[in-house]
């Protein structure tokens, strides 16, 4: 089974940036399309970006959609979030996972933004 482990959150200021990375064991990363999801308190876990396996197709919920970028490097077995113009509502816990979500959850990384 894969094992996800994401970093790269904190605390950050509104209009500020974050780089988020998701580590992920085992040889079958490259074959998969892969999402960064978050979840709120009080929220249901969403997707908010996804990558194909290749890298060469992206796509991003409406609420994110010009402020973050997904990319990875296969690898590395990594994929990235870079998120910029961050607002208040995007604090969340932030989760990598393939993009049908059938991984098991990794610990997820916090990302707190400040008004």
């Amino acid at each position: 089974q894969v094992q996800l482990v994401e970093s790269g959150g904190g605390l950050v200021q509104a209009g500020g940036s974050l780089r988020l990375s998701c580590a992920a064991s085992g040889s079958t990363f490259r074959f998969n399309d892969m999402g960064w999801y978050r979840q709120a308190p009080g929220k249901q876990r969403e997707l908010v970006a996804s990558i194909s396996s290749g890298g060469g197709s992206t796509n991003y919920a409406d609420s994110v959609k010009g402020r973050f970028t997904i990319s990875r490097d296969n690898a590395k077995r990594t994929v990235y979030l870079q998120m910029n113009s961050l607002k208040p509502e995007d604090t969340a816990v932030y989760y990598c996972n393939r993009a049908d979500s059938r991984w098991n959850w990794g610990q997820g990384t916090q990302v707190t933004v400040s008004s």
